[in-house]
């Protein structure tokens, strides 16, 4: 038998409907992806049953979509890892990037056992003190820890809330065009998780002049998954029922601070995972066929949003 958590009939069944799982066969499935990294020369991926688990119901059960998506995976933490990953655990500018609570995942998935849930506070952080590569580095890294310890966001994937509050023009000029196709690609390449929508709240002029912008970066099908509400809780409701958001929405979920505190605890707890994560990654000078993975080519020189004219 795999050493792998065991799911909730809920979840399982979800598995084997969606996402092709066969109960019987995942040794097998597993064993199989497993062989195929260590004949890797050039990757150094992670290997116990767990997370490669995550990566084959990512792809649902798909071995060669799992060993693109993998490679991939460590393909873009290789060449920006300042983008997607933590490298120093124990600095305290990554410490105080954390405590800001800007990406907070809500403990009650949707519905009990759906997808889960994360409540993103877009203008929450001093933008002329921190970096927005910053605060996606730490954001990923999270992301990274729900591949390996989060069964309701590997099988059914997540909704993401976007909280403009607060938000200024300053957050958008940190937004360039490099780095909202960094965004794009991570999410629907590389990471073994399922969009399953984005909601958009409280949104202001800032926003408006740049949701095109933001769109333009995005594949047709994460296009269509984004809902903007304005300031209309009501409509939010509509998807995402009032009880499971924080409590100054209107929810149960918990107070900003009761949900930063939760998602300080589980960056403590995972702190030696989040170490070993520097152990993994690409060696392009050996991969196989010399064929290189050059995302510099795919995202361009950095630019700013002062060049570009909004229309």
């Amino acid at each position: 038998m795999p050493e792998i958590r065991p799911l909730s009939d809920s979840l399982q069944r979800t598995a084997i409907e969606e996402l092709n799982e066969v109960p019987d066969r995942l040794d097998a499935d597993i064993l199989a992806l497993r062989t195929w990294i260590r004949q890797q020369p050039h990757m150094r991926s992670r290997s116990d049953d767990q997370f490669l688990v995550s990566f084959l119901r990512g792809c649902k059960f798909s071995l060669e979509k799992t060993k693109s998506k993998l490679d991939k995976y460590y393909t873009l933490r290789t060449q920006f890892p300042e983008f997607y990953t933590i490298r120093d655990v124990d600095s305290q500018r990554v410490h105080e990037v954390l405590k800001l609570g800007v990406g907070l995942r809500l403990p009650i998935p949707l519905n009990e056992d759906g997808p889960r849930l994360i409540y993103v506070r877009t203008g929450c952080y001093p933008a002329d003190k921190y970096t927005f590569e910053e605060i996606m580095g730490v954001s990923n890294a999270l992301n990274g820890l729900s591949i390996q310890f989060d069964d309701h966001a590997v099988i059914h994937g997540y909704l993401v809330i976007l909280d403009f509050t607060d938000y200024t023009a300053a957050h958008l000029l940190q937004m360039t065009p490099s780095t909202l196709k960094k965004m794009s690609k991570f999410a629907e390449d590389a990471l073994p998780v399922r969009d399953k929508g984005t909601h958009m709240i409280n949104v202001n002029a800032t926003f408006e002049m740049s949701f095109n912008l933001l769109r333009s970066a995005m594949s047709a099908k994460q296009q269509e998954r984004i809902s903007v509400h304005g300031s209309n809780l009501e409509s939010l409701y509509a998807h995402i029922p009032q009880r499971y958001l924080p409590t100054h929405l209107g929810g149960e979920q918990g107070t900003i601070e009761e949900l930063k505190a939760h998602s300080w605890n589980i960056f403590m707890q995972c702190q030696e995972y989040l170490r070993e994560e520097a152990n993994y990654g690409i060696d392009e000078n050996l991969r196989p066929g010399g064929k290189c993975n050059d995302y510099d080519s795919i995202f361009g020189v950095d630019g700013s949003f002062r060049r570009l004219n909004f229309d």
